[in-house]
């Protein structure tokens, strides 16, 4: 039996430290945006689905094609098209050249 909870474009999430409106979080495999400032332990959401720009890798191999899946540097704290250890973030829905500072991304899981 399943029981309706909310629609899931955001998440409740408690930060052990505070996070900034527009910060990106990882919560375990999950990658998420926060929308409005939260407070270190105090209850918030975050956003698990939408279009956001992101900071990119302005690197001279790092353009992003239209539909790129994507993942989330959380070291460097930029969205990036390498696998490797990074979270998965979404698809972005436009081209960013190499140069760009940013992407937007369609926040997915899969």
């Amino acid at each position: 039996m399943a029981v309706y909870v909310q629609t899931g474009e955001m998440i409740d999430y408690t930060p052990g430290s505070a996070v900034t409106g527009g910060d990106v979080v990882v919560i375990g495999s999950i990658v998420a945006i926060a929308k409005r400032d939260i407070a270190a332990n105090a209850l918030g959401a975050v956003a698990i689905k939408g279009v956001f720009r992101v900071a990119k890798d302005t690197g001279s191999a790092s353009a992003i094609a239209a539909g790129a899946k994507l993942y989330w540097d959380a070291i460097n704290e930029v969205a990036t098209t390498t696998a490797g250890s990074n979270k998965v973030l979404g698809y972005a829905v436009a081209a960013a050249t190499a140069a760009a500072a940013t992407v937007d991304v369609d926040l997915c899981r899969a």
